[in-house]
């Protein structure tokens, strides 16, 4: 019986792990919801295989792959993660992970890869199908914890593509989900300010009984920094709404790309639109709040390493949308 530790703060991608698990592997499965909790688990001998995440709170995955190697630590691990920039690969490889998988993890992929590391064997596994089967634990998974997982695979492939588009490290936020009121989410954008004056894109979509809008937040004060990364030509204020527009569709689009792959949809997008241009969270409220009534709302603030460049977005999906996210969330986890 192989210990192994399972890492990831959502219980939705826990319990996809968990089941896609090759059948008649013997392990005996600890699950961490962050990585003090995996170093803990390590510390006691409950893990000479670890299947771990990057982006979460208290102790990220680079932060727990680091521990290890410091304090060497005799476990294996393999990276099942979101964030899928070239950079998060090599770094995680660099610290001494064994191999990378995408989320959401394929069955056959995760049984090819431990395979080649030789930590199972189809043929071993087969012969022992005979035995006392191996118990996997059910986990009881939230409406608001599956959704934050849905966003988290599809914010990652928008950081990769931003990385890329940019020469930069994106760094990743964890999706922060709640159903707002349109005074809850004047407060929410007053948390995201830090300063008086604010640039935002809005785009609309709506596919199968889904509808919203995504808003994405840029902070006026580095918006020098940021044409220079994307090496903007047209200086002055045309040019600063053409760069926000193409990053926003950049960003926009491979978020909601990435939520239709996974929920089996295909979104129908309107044309990206400056909502308001060094204007304040107030004035970006009051020209809007004709649209934001209750909403149910996704928060990702992302922030590039090595760069005094911030930006935020929102996922506005209608009140409406709420049960059919619903049921391609059921979908997910049968």
């Amino acid at each position: 019986m192989i210990p192994l530790v399972i890492c990831d703060d959502s219980n939705m991608a826990r319990k996809q792990l968990v089941r896609s698990l090759p059948e008649g592997w013997a392990v005996s499965i600890t699950q961490a919801t962050n990585g003090e909790e995996a170093l803990t688990a390590l510390r006691q001998g409950l893990g000479q295989v670890m299947l771990l995440d990057l982006t979460m709170p208290i102790l990220d995955g680079y932060g727990t792959l680091a521990a290890i190697r410091s304090e060497g630590l005799p476990v294996k691990v393999i990276v099942v993660s979101g964030d899928v920039q070239e950079q998060a690969v090599a770094r995680v490889r660099e610290l001494g992970a064994l191999d990378f998988i995408r989320k959401p993890a394929d069955p056959g992929e995760l049984a090819k890869v431990l395979e080649r590391h030789g930590l199972y064997s189809a043929n071993a596994a087969a012969a022992a199908e005979s035995t006392e089967p191996i118990e996997r634990p059910e986990l009881q998974v939230s409406f608001r914890d599956a959704l934050r997982e849905v966003v988290n695979v599809s914010m990652g492939r928008a950081g990769a593509l931003l990385a890329k588009a940019l020469d930069v490290f994106v760094q990743l936020p964890i999706p922060n989900v709640n159903i707002l009121e349109v005074s809850e989410l004047h407060m929410t954008l007053v948390d995201a300010q830090r300063e008086d004056r604010l640039s935002a894109v809005c785009q609309g979509y709506i596919g199968e009984g889904i509808a919203g809008e995504a808003l994405l937040i840029f902070h006026d004060s580095e918006l020098h920094d940021m044409s220079r990364l994307v090496r903007w030509r047209e200086a002055g204020e045309s040019g600063d709404i053409e760069m926000l527009l193409d990053l926003s569709s950049i960003i926009i689009g491979a978020c909601l790309a990435g939520i239709a792959e996974q929920f089996d949809i295909r979104f129908s997008q309107g044309h990206p639109t400056i909502l308001g241009h060094h204007a304040s969270i107030d004035e970006l409220i009051v020209v809007n709040k004709t649209r934001w009534k209750k909403t149910l709302a996704v928060e990702l603030s992302y922030s590039l390493e090595g760069h005094n460049v911030h930006f935020d977005l929102l996922l506005l999906f209608t009140e409406d949308s709420v049960k059919r996210i619903t049921r391609k969330i059921g979908y997910l986890m049968s």
